[in-house]
């Protein structure tokens, strides 16, 4: 069997909460749902875009069961389940597993500290030793090694079927995309580039945009499906300059603006996790004035 099993457009969905935590499970549904409509095929869960790292233990498994329940088998979800403190992520594997979602993903635990190939490879077969689920590695650039030959390595371990590449190295993509004679699951995750990951082998995309414009992703992963690179190329350059502005309003990262969108959107998306700061009546109005300006439906 294949190890290609997720393709497609996959928000890094955002999580919605209250300010005791708790998750906003309404906005949970409504959000899914549009996404759902605009053709997606699954999601991306508790990752960086959804905050996971910051939130409490509770709020991930609140988080997980609402999106499981409010998915009912319509597509894939992926959970990331890495956490400072590995007995949470430990903890996390075991109810991912119970509650039922597609697969396990995890950064590399050197995202939060520095850990030599043997220990990140020692982290990811104990992650897999605690599910029956695809496990998908995520690589960004603060992997300071040999990321070719420790893919290799994570390959080799029972359960992995690919990654979760963050890093805007497409040079470096191909090289992973022939990793295992090719038989490996390669995810974009640059949303600016998402066309680049397609043209050099990415299997689908996750990003945090995809939240505020999924029909455009969808639209631009079936012209690239077909063959339709020009089209693809006007779809990424459209996408663009809503992400210029995301970014931008933003100030670091990208979950702020993505939740302030959504928000100028209709969605209750609410604020990102303490101390981001508040977002101005103002500043949600001339959020709402410039998406118009680039072709987004409020």
């Amino acid at each position: 069997m294949s190890n290609k099993i997720f393709k497609g457009i996959m928000p890094a969905l955002i999580t919605p909460f209250n300010s005791d935590g708790s998750i906003k499970r309404d906005a949970v549904k409504e959000i899914i749902d549009y996404e759902y409509s605009c053709g997606v095929n699954g999601f991306y869960i508790n990752g960086s875009t959804g905050e996971g790292p910051a939130l409490s233990l509770k709020s991930r498994i609140e988080m997980s069961e609402a999106v499981v329940e409010y998915n009912n088998n319509r597509g894939v979800i992926i959970e990331h389940i890495g956490a400072p403190d590995f007995l949470d992520a430990e903890e996390l594997v075991k109810h991912a597993e119970r509650v039922g979602v597609t697969a396990i993903s995890s950064l590399a635990p050197n995202f939060y500290f520095s850990f030599s190939d043997n220990e990140i490879i020692d982290y990811y077969k104990r992650i897999s030793s605690l599910t029956s689920k695809p496990v998908v590695a995520y690589v960004t650039g603060m992997l300071k090694t040999d990321i070719v030959s420790l893919v290799e390595r994570m390959m080799q371990i029972d359960n992995v079927v690919g990654v979760k590449y963050t890093i805007p190295d497409y040079f470096l993509m191909r090289k992973l995309c022939e990793v295992n004679n090719g038989d490996i699951n390669i995810i974009n995750g640059p949303d600016e580039m998402l066309i680049c990951g397609l043209i050099m082998g990415a299997d689908g995309g996750i990003g945090s945009t995809y939240n505020v414009m999924p029909d455009w992703y969808v639209k631009l992963y079936e012209a690239a499906s077909k063959g339709n690179w020009d089209e693809a190329k006007q779809w990424q350059y459209k996408i663009n300059k809503v992400i210029s502005l995301i970014l931008r309003v933003s100030e670091n990262g990208a979950v702020k603006g993505v939740k302030l969108a959504l928000r100028a959107r209709g969605f209750d998306a609410g604020d990102a996790v303490y101390p981001s700061r508040k977002y101005s009546d103002s500043e949600l109005a001339a959020m709402k004035a410039e998406l118009i300006k680039l072709g987004i439906e409020l």
